[in-house]
């Protein structure tokens, strides 16, 4: 064990005795794989099983507000679908929940017989549950991501300006049928859902805010890599039925978020301390973008999205 591992180790204990419901007990920690802007310790004391978040990276570059990720889960815990919050501690950086003992889903797991009405009927829980602090919105998100990278002289990934028409378009047939905004999590990819065998649990609530409930899906369609088969049955479960403009305005959604989140990854690609491959990250998001707005569906969807029928 190098002198570096050392001094980790030796400051998250020390950081650990300043959260009073950890602080002077005995206690395995042990970190939990899967953040991007976070790290997540699972904690366990003779009192209790916790999750201790440390917040990571430039939360103002990336658009984080912890204060309204930190209300925005006490309300998810409310609306029965949140692990609990147990302590919030801006000053030391850091969010403690009670862990949740559950499989995490990978982009498999949507495959398995019952997965996909399970995450509707979850989704459609948060989303009547107690309203969010704050609001997301991507069509207003994506362009102050782009002057980021701009002013900070970022590499842009070649073509994306080509689509910055299609995009507006886009955001022009969303607001025909926009319905009121909901409480969403935003972020839904597998990694977010934790099923512990009688409940999906949905975690992580960062980007979380009130938005458009077809954000939610058509951003978890794609960032789950669900098919064509699987978005119509995730619809129909949270809408009771696959309706075409609502297909639409989720396909249309998720065009939406693969071009916007692409910038975030292009933002942590210069800017994270982490290492990961956000380059590739970023790049595989518009490259699903690129290929959705230059379909010939795209111009059908259009027009779907904003039909009465």
């Amino acid at each position: 064990m190098g002198d570096a591992q050392v001094e980790v180790e030796v400051e998250v204990e020390a950081l650990l005795d300043r959260i009073p419901v950890l602080a002077g007990l005995p206690r395995t920690v042990v970190e939990l794989s899967g953040g991007l802007t976070n790290q997540n310790l699972r904690v366990t004391t003779p009192t209790g099983d916790y999750v201790v978040r440390r917040f990571f990276g430039d939360a103002e570059l990336l658009g984080i507000d912890r204060d309204v990720e930190h209300a925005n889960t006490v309300a998810a815990a409310h609306a029965g679908v949140g692990a609990p919050v147990v302590d919030y501690r801006p000053d030391l950086g850091v969010m403690v929940l009670g862990f949740v003992s559950g499989a995490t889903y990978d982009n498999s797991s949507f495959a398995e017989p019952g997965v996909l009405e399970r995450v509707g009927r979850t989704v459609r829980q948060l989303h009547s549950g107690p309203r969010f602090t704050g609001r997301f919105d991507m069509l207003e998100r994506q362009p102050r991501y782009l002057r980021t990278v701009q002013d900070r002289g970022y590499p842009l990934f070649e073509g994306y300006d080509r689509f910055d028409d299609a995009f507006h378009r886009t955001g022009a047939a969303l607001a025909v049928r926009a319905g009121p905004t909901v409480p969403c999590n935003n972020d839904l990819l597998a990694g977010n859902f934790l099923d512990d065998g009688d409940r999906l649990w949905l975690i992580d609530y960062e980007y979380s805010g009130n938005n458009d409930a077809s954000f939610e899906l058509g951003n978890t369609a794609t960032e789950c890599g669900l098919d064509e088969d699987q978005v119509d049955a995730l619809v129909a479960s949270y809408f009771g039925a696959p309706l075409r403009h609502e297909l639409a305005r989720v396909r249309l959604q998720a065009l939406v978020s693969a071009y916007g989140w692409s910038l975030w990854g292009a933002i942590q690609a210069r800017a994270s301390p982490l290492d990961a491959d956000y380059d590739s990250w970023g790049r595989e998001r518009f490259e699903k973008a690129a290929r959705g707005f230059s379909s010939r569906r795209f111009p059908t969807l259009l027009e779907e999205a904003t039909s009465a029928e």
